[in-house]
């Protein structure tokens, strides 16, 4: 069961522990000789019984396997690189996994049309509830992180944008997400808290693109998460604003309906643990 990776994926990530296993598998059988050869030496005890030993610890039956393809939001790339990473560590059997990160309302749509995945990864409630009401999605969703909104705008901020009211400046060229993408709908509920009305010379299909069209100057400013700010690394500025608290954005995660892999739970199981969740707290993302 294999899906190849649409045009409008951001980016994938494949990481596999077989060669891993290869390694194990010749461990284990060089540690049975040596036992089998060692029991020949040994007198069996006073009942007729195999003599008592205390076995080693072995690495051979732990960890989950199987396949692991997750469609995660634009937002969540850094932070889920990561995490695979550390999953796939911890679980070197589950079968080389794939992350197709993008919008997550395009992500709902390839769902919906048969995309095969084991998880997906919404950076808003809407298109959670898309999927869930689609029957897309197996049990209920959790929710596993939040992210607020800042402007981006050049290192060293030469246009002096300050505020929300500022981006309305017609002379501006500023970037939004389209209103169906989680940072577009955040984007939405920020300037309308703020009274402020923007013309975009554009609209994003996700928040990546917004990002990149600030950091390459082809827009004076646009409204990302902190998050992308933040994985930057100096590529933009962020401009906080008081009304971003009127648009918090959750994250909601969970196991796709049809799914018989074990890693499908087990890898939401890893990301609400207290080990995924530093991990999304190093990239910025809030608490659920």
């Amino acid at each position: 069961m294999r899906t190849t990776t649409t045009p409008s994926t951001v980016r994938s990530t494949a990481l596999t522990g077989r060669g891993r296993r290869r390694g194990r598998v010749v461990v284990a059988v060089g540690a049975l000789a040596l036992a089998l050869a060692g029991c020949a030496g040994q007198p069996a005890d006073s009942a007729g019984g195999p003599p008592e030993s205390t076995p080693e610890a072995t690495q051979e039956t732990a960890g989950v396997t199987g396949e692991l393809r997750i469609m995660a939001a634009a937002s969540l790339a850094a932070a889920f690189d990561e995490l695979v990473e550390s999953f796939v560590a911890e679980n070197p059997d589950v079968d080389a996994p794939v992350v197709t990160y993008d919008g997550s309302s395009t992500l709902v749509t390839q769902l919906a049309e048969g995309a095969e995945a084991e998880v997906f990864a919404s950076a808003d409630q809407a298109n959670m509830t898309k999927a869930v009401d689609a029957g897309l999605m197996r049990g209920t969703p959790s929710t596993f992180a939040t992210n607020v909104l800042q402007i981006a705008v050049a290192p060293g901020n030469p246009a002096g944008i300050e505020s929300l009211a500022d981006l309305a400046d017609p002379a501006l060229q500023v970037v939004l997400c389209a209103p169906e993408v989680p940072c577009g709908a955040a984007s939405a509920k920020a300037l309308t808290a703020a009274g402020v009305s923007v013309t975009p010379a554009s609209e994003e299909q996700n928040v990546t693109a917004v990002l990149k069209k600030v950091t390459l100057g082809e827009a004076d400013a646009g409204l990302v998460y902190a998050t992308d700010v933040q994985i930057s690394a100096g590529g933009v500025d962020g401009v906080t604003f008081a009304e971003s608290t009127a648009a918090v954005n959750s994250y909601l995660i969970g196991a796709l309906d049809g799914t018989s892999s074990p890693a499908a739970q087990a890898f939401v199981d890893f990301v609400l643990s207290p080990t995924g969740q530093k991990v999304l707290a190093t990239y910025g993302f809030g608490p659920a």
